[in-house]
């Protein structure tokens, strides 16, 4: 009989996915969907909270209901990432890409060794912006793609989730989308496979109910 969404969003704490889905963050970022909004929410709840207790790992929580524009993004990151306002743009000083550069500095904590922005309801900016989207995405995979191959400070792993609707998994399906390679703004090599030398990001897409499943479910 098949598992309805109350079922697996009442498993979901006893089971013990989060683990796995950490470790395919050490090599991924992670589009993660479900057609349940209640799945959706247990997921990103779930490894929110897990995440939160892991040592040396920093969790930036994005609300995408309320992204619906650059403006909106711009001032969650603000809240969440330690630095100097931003100019309300992608690149350039005091933009979105230079503020994801930036590490956290608080006072009586280590430096994180990762970073994992997690982005509830992603596909709200998808669908009310699409070009839009994807120049956020290409700005969050080329940032950590630079702080991973390119940068000579010490490694700051930085790793995105982009949870939504199945929407998201058919933005994948895009060859020419931002979760299948670099954005390109002219016809030479595009900006970050030239900064991090890697064709493009790393992407791994996610049925968030397998993952959430029961293990002889998976099988």
């Amino acid at each position: 009989m098949r598992a309805s969404s109350r079922d697996v969003t009442s498993r979901f704490v006893a089971l013990d996915w989060q683990p796995e889905a950490l470790q395919l963050l050490d090599e991924h970022h992670l589009v993660a969907w479900s057609h349940s909004s209640r799945i959706r929410t247990a997921f990103a709840a779930g490894l929110s909270q897990f995440l939160a207790t892991q040592r040396d790992l920093s969790v930036c929580v994005l609300h995408g209901r309320s992204i619906t524009n650059l403006d909106a993004l711009c001032q969650q990151l603000e809240r969440q990432i330690p630095g100097p306002p931003l100019d309300r743009r992608i690149g350039g000083s005091s933009g979105v890409i230079e503020l994801l550069r930036s590490r956290d500095h608080r006072p009586g904590r280590p430096a994180p060794r990762q970073r994992v922005i997690l982005w509830t309801d992603a596909d709200i900016l998808l669908r009310s912006d699409h070009e839009l989207f994807g120049r956020v995405v290409d700005a969050f995979t080329g940032v950590a793609a630079e702080m991973e191959y390119a940068s000579d400070d010490q490694l700051l792993l930085q790793r995105t989730v982009f949870v939504g609707a199945p929407s998201l998994d058919l933005y994948a399906d895009d060859a020419n989308g931002q979760f299948r390679g670099w954005r390109r703004v002219d016809e030479g090599e595009a900006f970050w496979s030239v900064v991090s030398g890697i064709d493009r990001p790393p992407m791994m897409r996610v049925h968030i109910d397998s993952l959430m499943a029961e293990p002889a479910r998976r099988a």
